[in-house]
């Protein structure tokens, strides 16, 4: 589908009246938006500021068909977007201003506003991340089947981030209701367009196989015109669509750009087009007195400057709120029972396929999504015959990882619990973002008005000589990002108990399998079997020393305490299970009982877990301890390939005990 914008048709008072509406949306958005302008020059928004004057007819005129239901996504320079989807702007305002009552508790300030309720699904600071969420929402519309749409808006400078492929790639492979609208403006930051892209976007959305649509983005008639054709078809089924919205933005990349980049005659003449006097123009042509639209004009200041003095009137949040919103409170779920020793045997990879199917069984919200996840059944087998099982909730992905979690992003906003697979943990640092910057802070800068109970399942480990870009174990690297639970089980019954937690649970966590461990076998607990996730575990009782490992590295960990035993040692070996939020209680009373603490870990030594565990003993008063603290880890290399050089790598059993004897003797 390519097509220009048709003209609105309608006639009589109830044209005029949408026509008065059109611009009183308009009016607010950029009297909003030169307020803020006048309060960031008198110091009173102390942040970044990037303003919409000059684009009001795109974003209300993309918003003009849409309804509560439908979303949207946004940019750095969202607020004419979220204004004209129905966000009040005084909270808005008192957002900007940092105060707790503003729309995000002054969580997020201008980048980051977002309200799911309206289907406001966020802007953001990061260049082109809202489009993978965008498809993420537009999932959970499509697998909810009731006819909502989501638009996407973005900037011509999103087109050359990698998101931006990913994201239309996916939505047309899944025919997924979203509009992608690009407000073309012509200028990416600094830079004039004719220097960031070669092929216009006719030919990207011919290319990717889906409609596009052009349109004069300074003329809210033919934007809303072209906007009620486009979601009505959405709404009827079909398939995503470019919308590309020439336009231009009067102010700079941000407030207090100088601007070189441009001639003021540039601006000006750009000027001559302005969104407002051409809305003025159709209410002239459709009989409205001007009278009429300077009650609007008149009205609409009364609101901003009534926003402005109530933002200022609040207090900023206090001091005792500082850790508000940055996680959801988790359910309290008891310690289970071990299961029953001489019971039914089953493997890891048996685990993860019967926590998935229980709670795809229980919950219609789960979907599970990823790289040959439905009709491959997953690399090592896991998810087989899931897809048969669930239609339309196991869903193969492209090969597109920042895709596949901004699409668990978005659907979990948007109210799904969605359980993605990253094929290799190394595979994360390509769509890091997703998690560093969108799963993991979202809650916390929407003020708790995001939710994102999501699970992102991976695997690693090394000793099969899979090379240094497939043996990494990254804990590390996520438990330090905030907001974040990482998970890793050491046997198959951890494995089901706290990947079934991991799915209920209402924060995003990373749960991370040893693929070394899928044939593991253990004792088959019952089927309402949980772990309550953030919780170690002794699973080996001692006096001596205490050594905390987690993941594969447990079982080393207990085979070496067993060859101690042999010598008079007694070890307590402590499975972490999750590495963040770290439970510091049981690991400070083991070693409150040995006064002697060990670490094992796969993971390289410098800057890891480990570390911080022995900071914490410090950190706690520990400094009688009988010996010092010690790690046994990987060296800070890259995993070797050959196989002789990866086991002097890789920490072991025998490596492990060497280090208890040398403790034990201190």
């Amino acid at each position: 589908m390519t097509t220009e914008a048709p003209q609105q048709t309608t006639t009589g008072s109830g044209h005029a009246d949408q026509l008065l509406e059109m611009y009183r949306r308009m009016r607010r958005i950029r009297r909003f938006e030169e307020g803020a302008s006048e309060l960031y020059k008198a110091t009173e928004i102390p942040g970044f500021l990037h303003l919409s004057i000059g684009q009001e007819a795109s974003a209300v005129g993309a918003c003009w068909p849409l309804g509560r239901r439908d979303g949207i996504t946004s940019t750095h320079r969202g607020h004419g977007h979220v204004l004209a989807k129905g966000l009040d702007s005084a909270s808005m305002m008192a957002e900007l201003m940092g105060k707790e009552a503003g729309t995000c508790h002054g969580r997020g300030g201008s980048m980051h506003i977002a309200d799911p309720g309206l289907g406001i699904y966020g802007a953001n600071g990061i260049v082109g991340a809202g489009l993978p969420i965008a498809a993420g929402v537009a999932t959970a519309a499509k697998l909810r089947d009731a006819g909502d749409v989501v638009v996407a808006f973005f900037g011509d400078g999103a087109v050359a981030q990698g998101m931006f492929h990913e994201a239309v790639n996916l939505a047309a492979v899944w025919d997924l209701p979203v509009v992608f609208l690009c407000e073309n403006n012509h200028y990416s930051e600094f830079s004039p367009a004719a220097e960031q892209h070669r092929a216009t976007l006719a030919a990207r959305a011919a290319g990717y196989g889906i409609g596009y649509a052009h349109v004069d983005g300074n003329d809210v008639l033919a934007v809303a015109g072209m906007m009620t054709d486009v979601v009505a078809r959405l709404r009827a089924g079909g398939g995503p669509v470019l919308v590309e919205a020439e336009t231009y933005r009067w102010h700079g990349h941000y407030e207090g750009d100088p601007e070189r980049y441009r001639a003021p005659e540039e601006v000006a003449a750009a000027k001559e087009r302005d969104p407002l006097l051409i809305a003025r123009g159709h209410l002239s042509d459709a009989g409205v007195p001007a009278a009429l639209a300077d009650a609007v004009d008149e009205e609409i200041d009364k609101e901003i400057e009534a926003a402005v003095q109530w933002a200022r009137s609040l207090p900023e949040p206090a001091p005792e709120t500082l850790y508000d919103f940055v996680s959801a409170p988790r359910p309290v779920l008891p310690e289970p029972l071990a299961p029953a020793a001489g019971g039914e045997i089953f493997r890891t990879m048996d685990a993860v396929r019967l926590a998935l199917e229980h709670e795809l069984t229980a919950d219609p919200s789960v979907f599970v999504a990823g790289i040959d996840v439905g009709a491959g059944g997953n690399v090592f087998g896991l998810t087989r015959g899931l897809a048969q099982a669930f239609p339309g909730r196991v869903r193969d992905t492209p090969i597109s990882e920042s895709a596949i979690l901004g699409t668990a992003v978005g659907a979990a906003m948007a109210g799904m619990k969605p359980v993605v697979e990253i094929m290799y943990m190394d595979f994360i640092g390509v769509a890091l973002d997703m998690l560093l910057n969108q799963a993991a802070k979202l809650r916390f800068m929407t003020g708790g008005r995001a939710s994102m109970p999501l699970v992102v399942r991976t695997q690693f480990g090394a000793g099969r000589s899979s090379g240094s870009q497939h043996s990494q174990s990254l804990e590390a690297l996520l438990a330090h990002i905030p907001g974040l639970t990482v998970v890793m089980p050491s046997n198959p019954a951890d494995t089901y108990g706290l990947l079934r937690a991991a799915i209920q649970d209402p924060n995003p966590v990373v749960f991370i399998e040893n693929r070394l461990q899928y044939g593991f076998k253990g004792p088959k607990p019952p089927v309402d079997h949980t772990v309550p996730l953030g919780r170690a575990k002794v699973v080996r009782e001692g006096t001596d020393i205490t050594l905390v490992s987690w993941s594969r590295m447990v079982q080393d960990a207990l085979a070496a305490a067993e060859l101690l035993a042999a010598e008079g040692v007694s070890v307590e070996v402590v499975d972490l299970r999750t590495i963040a939020p770290l439970d510091r209680e049981t690991v400070l009373a083991s070693l409150a009982k040995t006064n002697r603490l060990v670490i094992a870990h796969e993971a390289v030594r410098d800057f890891g877990v480990g570390a911080e565990l022995s900071a914490l003993a410090v950190d706690e008063g520990f400094w009688h301890l009988d010996a010092p603290v010690t790690r046994v880890a990987a060296p800070p290399m890259p995993a070797p390939y050959a196989p002789s050089l990866e086991r002097l790598w890789l920490p072991s059993r025998d490596t492990i005990a060497d280090t208890l004897r040398r403790i034990a003797a201190v």
